[in-house]
C-alpha cells in the first residue's frame, strides 16, 4: 500500500481483473477514458469504449461511476446514450447510484463577481481559455504556456478574496472550485451508498486532480491506477488511454479473477 507520492514507479501494463460483482469502478474521463485535446469540446470517447462501459456497468450491477472535473451534463454527452452515476466538477455535482442529483452552489453575487474578474484577467492573456462551470471555473493555458504564471497569479488572487474557494492544479489548467470538494471525497461518498457500498473500489485517473481519489481508494484497500507519466500515489500504472480501453475490454472476459493475483505492483521507492 503506497502512502506517499512515488517519485519512481514501475509500469504495470497487465492490470488486475477483479470480480465485477464485488467491485466498484470509478473512472476519470479526460486523459483516462478519452484522449486530451487542445479544446475541451473536441474530446470524445470512442463508441466501442462506451459499449464496453455499458457492459461493465451491467456486469457490476450499476457500481460504475465517472469522476471528473467536467460538469455532469458534459459527461452525459460524452458517454451517450449511457446515463451513469457521476461526480462532476470534482464532486461539486453528483448523480448518485439511485439517480438523485446533488449540487453545491455559490452565492449568486459571488459567482458573478468571480466570473467578471476571471473574464477580464484571461482576456488579457491571448490563447488562454476560461471555462465556466457554474460553481467552478477552469483556466486553461495549454495553447499559451507562456502565460502559465500569470494564470496562476490570477487564480490565486481570486481564492485569496474568496476563502470559500480553493485552487485545483491540473494538466495545463488551474481550476477554482468550492472548498471541501475533491475526487477523493466524491469516491468516499459513493462508497457509502448502494450499489457501491461493501465492494472493492477501483479508480483509474491520470492527473493531479486524481491523487485525492487514489489516496481514498488506497486507504480502502482498493486498486488505484495511474495513466501516463508523473509521480503518483497510484499502485499501478499504464502508459496510454488505449491501455485503459483494452483493460476495460479484458475485464468482461476475466470477471472472476481476483485483484490479489500475481500481477506485479509498482516498486515502493
Amino acid at each position: 500500500m503506497t502512502s506517499e507520492i512515488q517519485e519512481n514507479t514501475t509500469e504495470t501494463p497487465l492490470l488486475p481483473h477483479p470480480d465485477s460483482q464485488q467491485t466498484a469502478f470509478f473512472f476519470d474521463v479526460d486523459g483516462t477514458l478519452a484522449e486530451i485535446r487542445d479544446e475541451p469540446d473536441a474530446v470524445t470517447i470512442p463508441p466501442e469504449v462506451r459499449q464496453h462501459l455499458q457492459t461493465l456497468f451491467a456486469a457490476s450491477s450499476g457500481a460504475l461511476a465517472l469522476i471528473s472535473g467536467r460538469p455532469v451534463e458534459q459527461l452525459d454527452q460524452l458517454v451517450a446514450p449511457l446515463i451513469l452515476p457521476a461526480a462532476g466538477v470534482h464532486g461539486a455535482e453528483m448523480r448518485d447510484g439511485a439517480g438523485e442529483f446533488h449540487r453545491v452552489t455559490l452565492p449568486a453575487q459571488m459567482a458573478k463577481d468571480v466570473e467578471q474578474t476571471l473574464e477580464a484577467g484571461m482576456s488579457a492573456l491571448p490563447g488562454t481559455l476560461l471555462e465556466i462551470k457554474g460553481m467552478a471555473f477552469a483556466l486553461h493555458y495549454r495553447q499559451a504556456m507562456q502565460h502559465q504564471q500569470h494564470v496562476l497569479e490570477l487564480a490565486e488572487s481570486v481564492v485569496a478574496t474568496y476563502p470559500e474557494l480553493v485552487l485545483q492544479p491540473g494538466k495545463c489548467v488551474i481550476e477554482i472550485k468550492p472548498r471541501g470538494k475533491d475526487k477523493g471525497v466524491a469516491i468516499y461518498d459513493f462508497m457509502q451508498q448502494p450499489p457501491f457500498a461493501g465492494r472493492l473500489p477501483v479508480f483509474v485517473g491520470d492527473d493531479l486532480t486524481d491523487e485525492k481519489g487514489f489516496e481514498v481508494v488506497n486507504a480502502m484497500k482498493g486498486i488505484s491506477v495511474k495513466v501516463g507519466e508523473g509521480s503518483s500515489l497510484a499502485q499501478y500504472r499504464v502508459k496510454h488511454v488505449s491501455d485503459v480501453h483494452q483493460w476495460i475490454k479484458r475485464l468482461q472476459r476475466h470477471e472472476s479473477i481476483s485483484h490479489s493475483s500475481h500481477i506485479p505492483k509498482e516498486s515502493n521507492l
